[in-house]
């Protein structure tokens, strides 16, 4: 496996490989977009184009890790030009947990749930046979890459929004390369951060409610593997453990393979534009919301899935700003 930071420092952006307990600086790849870039136009492997750029400058991982070093982790990937051209989207109803989460907001226990009925519909008919499609999945949008955030970097609760809460999930990252081919880069994890009170108070919700800040990191992984993958989330506050869980994702306890998500998101035309990069997340398998934590300004959520690096550490931070209306105006205004 190769793990893979990005960073921003003295003299700009710059991409390291982890060799613990440093990260060693890659010369001349100032991203991993980059790095992916060269991959596919030089037709050469993420290993060799690595061993190629491996410079001599090495940085204390726990200094960049912890926020003491000159150097800050940035998101694990991203569009280093244009954020906009990084699609940040996500897979709901993949593992039981998500499904259960949502038919208690959704349905009387005796009822079933469009939810639970879709998640069914994954578990019946969510990995097919190679070479042949399976059922769609839920799908959502959660912005573009401006909204990205990275490990250590608050994720934000909106005046108008109702909560926030993570969601502790693995994405995968991908590059449209010059023929319109998605090419999967590696995998990261992430907190896919969303108001599930919102959501709660009608599922039409749930688009709206998926529009938030989100993060991604802090490696990028390579050559892992994604059948079974053991992991724990956690919640603090004020320096004390408030909430924890053990956690799995991976193909083998997922209703969908991922050859079947990737299916039904690069299907889209507009999914396979040339140069883009796509960040997806897969699911998650626990929610401290539905156990009936309610996180608060300054609480620490922690995702670690074994296998994927360090772990993604975010604290929840509720907006000051008023809520205020948001005027249009028409062009002949001043």
């Amino acid at each position: 496996m190769i793990r893979l930071a990005q960073l921003q420092g003295p003299g700009g952006r710059r991409v390291a490989v982890v060799r613990e307990p440093f990260l060693q600086l890659l010369d001349g790849c100032d991203s991993v977009y980059h790095l992916a870039r060269t991959c596919v136009v030089e037709k050469r492997s993420p290993a060799t184009v690595v061993a190629s750029l491996q410079g001599e400058e090495q940085l204390p991982y726990d200094e960049v890790y912890s926020g003491t070093s000159e150097w800050g982790l940035l998101p694990a990937a991203d569009h280093p030009e244009e954020p906009a051209r990084c699609l940040v989207s996500g897979t709901g109803l993949t593992h039981v947990a998500s499904a259960k989460n949502r038919q208690a907001m959704h349905g009387k226990p005796e009822e079933l749930t469009d939810s639970m009925r879709m998640y069914r519909w994954g578990v019946e008919g969510g990995k097919p046979a190679p070479g042949e499609i399976g059922v769609a999945p839920e799908w959502f949008y959660k912005g573009n890459g401006t909204s990205l955030r990275a490990h250590n970097e608050a994720l934000t609760i909106p005046a108008f929004s109702d909560d926030g809460g993570e969601e502790p999930e693995i994405a995968g990252v991908y590059l449209i390369d010059d023929d319109g081919v998605p090419r999967r880069i590696g995998f990261t994890q992430g907190n896919e951060f969303s108001d599930h009170e919102f959501e709660r108070r009608n599922y039409l919700y749930l688009a709206a409610s998926k529009l938030r800040t989100c993060a991604i990191g802090p490696e990028l992984v390579i050559g892992a593997g994604f059948d079974d993958v053991p992991g724990t989330v956690s919640v603090e506050r004020g320096g004390n453990r408030l909430w924890s869980r053990s956690i799995r994702t991976g193909e083998e306890t997922m209703s969908h393979s991922v050859a079947n998500l990737e299916h039904h998101h690069f299907k889209f035309e507009a999914h396979r534009r040339p140069g883009d990069i796509h960040i997806h997340y897969f699911g998650a398998d626990a929610f401290s919301f539905g156990e009936g934590i309610r996180l608060e300004d300054g609480d620490i959520m922690e995702v670690r899935f074994e296998g994927f690096g360090r772990a993604l550490r975010n604290p929840v931070q509720r907006s000051r700003t008023p809520q205020g209306l948001v005027e249009v105006r028409a062009l002949e205004e001043e």
